[in-house]
């Protein structure tokens, strides 16, 4: 898969298989991580409706920023995490889950789970480009 269809499997695990944003990110991303889905899945368990339920942390971001810290295996990872979090920030205007989901002039979300999913896998490949083989 390219980038572009992993960004789409992720939205797809959100929105149709059941998974919180930080599971559908990890999944997506399970090539990255070096580990099972089962433990991906479990590892992402609390990260939904920004931290647990608490509004705060977006759970796409989380689940993009682990990923990271696996992939980059300690080697910088401080560095790249703030990266990670400017280029998820510019693509989604916000970082925690209250705004992100805040409504707009035009009734609707600043950015639908959907999209921060999308982004926060785009994100990811913007900034580990580093850690790829």
């Amino acid at each position: 898969m390219n980038i572009d269809e992993i960004a789409s499997y992720a939205v797809e695990l959100k929105t149709r298989r059941g998974f919180n944003c930080a599971q559908a990110v990890l999944l997506a991303l399970k090539d990255e991580t070096g580990l099972s889905q089962d433990e991906l899945v479990k590892i992402g368990a609390g990260f939904c409706a920004g931290m647990g339920t608490m509004e705060a942390t977006c759970g796409a971001l989380i689940g993009a920023n682990i990923a990271l810290g696996l992939k980059s295996n300690n080697n910088g990872t401080l560095r790249y995490s703030r990266m990670l979090v400017e280029e998820f920030k510019n693509a989604s205007h916000a970082l925690t889950c209250k705004d992100l989901k805040a409504r707009g002039n035009d009734g609707r979300p600043i950015c639908p789970c959907e999209d921060c999913v999308r982004n926060a896998v785009l994100s990811y490949f913007k900034v580990s480009e580093p850690f790829q083989a």
